[in-house]
């Protein structure tokens, strides 16, 4: 499949999505909006800025000019932070037409609005066919070739395995669903509780605790997203528990890592501020305070989170809220009254 591919982000996920669709021989051109990284990798040929030692395939354009890249492609990849989606959708608008395939990799819920992203490209541009790719995936395993699987979801299945074709190779394996909903909740939603997992090991805690962190982190992740309609066999997929478990154990993991220094003691902007990159489980933790509410459901471990985040609330006297809690059945209904929080 010789394709025109455009891609809408330099970051290290959007530039390792890019390599590994050039190394197939398609023609894919990259554009990201700071315009001197851009000038930057089309003069180093790599991304050093977040993946150095990985030189680009031949086939692989970096363009200074928006339109030039976006010219002439049959998919547009947006590959952006996920507060800035919308902005960037709006940007790309006039350079898109009907027949292209809309493709979103990041993981995140818009703060304010609490909008997943799919529902942001359904607002703006309803007429084009709209494909998620998640699961777990660290941008520097992909671009140097490691085995990774993914998962592309759309309400247009033929849409959702032309995205797969694309996608797939010898060291990228990619799955389909229509579960469009569970899959970026499932993608976003982890965010936070690797921010978790990374306080835990901040507080000097065990296996044990992140474990337990883990697995009741993925039945408050459930329970929301099967609130919001989603199937619940999701999240016992690759957007869900898979990205659940690369994200909380490795320190490729800006949230996780973002989460050490807090548990440490380092305040919550200098932390991010330490990362260097986007921490999107910050803001997904707000989305999903809010959202929690908003539709009536149980999550302790969120609130916690969000507590330490926002509140100052003391990390470890947050653990110790959540290990004395009232007692409970593990499979209780995942569905609660309202205001029952």
């Amino acid at each position: 499949m010789q394709k025109r591919i455009a891609v809408l982000g330099g970051g290290s996920w959007g530039t390792a999505v890019a390599m590994s669709l050039a190394a197939k021989g398609m023609a894919v051109s990259l554009w990201d909006i700071d315009e001197s990284h851009t000038r930057a990798m089309i003069r180093d040929r790599e991304n050093k800025k977040f993946l150095p030692g990985a030189p680009f395939p031949p086939s692989l354009t970096v363009y200074t000019e928006e339109a030039e890249a976006v010219e002439g492609s049959e998919v547009v990849i947006f590959a952006v932070p996920a507060q800035f989606f919308r902005s960037a959708l709006e940007t790309a608008k006039p350079l898109l037409n009907r027949e292209m395939i809309i493709v979103n990799v990041a993981k995140g819920i818009e703060t304010g609005s609490l909008c997943r992203l799919s529902e942001i490209a359904a607002s703006l541009i309803p007429d084009n066919r709209y494909v998620v790719v998640s699961g777990p995936s660290h941008a520097e395993e992909v671009c140097k070739g490691m085995p990774t699987t993914l998962v592309a979801a759309s309400e247009d299945r033929a849409a959702a395995e032309l995205i797969q074709d694309l996608f797939i190779s010898d060291v990228l394996r990619v799955y389909t669903n229509d579960d469009v909903t569970g899959v970026e909740l499932g993608g976003a939603l982890k965010n936070i509780i690797a921010l978790g997992a990374g306080i835990c090991d901040g507080l000097g805690y065990g296996d044990n605790a992140k474990a337990a962190l883990m697995t009741r982190g993925l039945a408050e992740i459930k329970r929301l997203g099967t609130a919001m309609g989603a199937d619940p066999m999701t999240f016992s997929g690759l957007s869900g528990i898979g990205d659940l478990i690369v994200t909380c154990t490795s320190m490729h993991s800006r949230n996780r890592r973002c989460g050490i220094m807090i548990g440490q003691g380092t305040e919550t902007q200098e932390a991010i501020e330490s990362v260097g990159m986007v921490v999107e489980g910050i803001y997904t933790c707000e989305a999903a305070y809010e959202m929690a509410k908003k539709y009536g459901v149980e999550m302790p471990i969120v609130t916690g989170i969000y507590q330490i985040l926002n509140e100052n609330k003391n990390a470890g006297e947050a653990v110790r809220e959540l290990m004395t809690r009232k007692r409970k059945h593990e499979a209780e209904p995942d569905f609660i009254t309202r205001n029952s929080l």
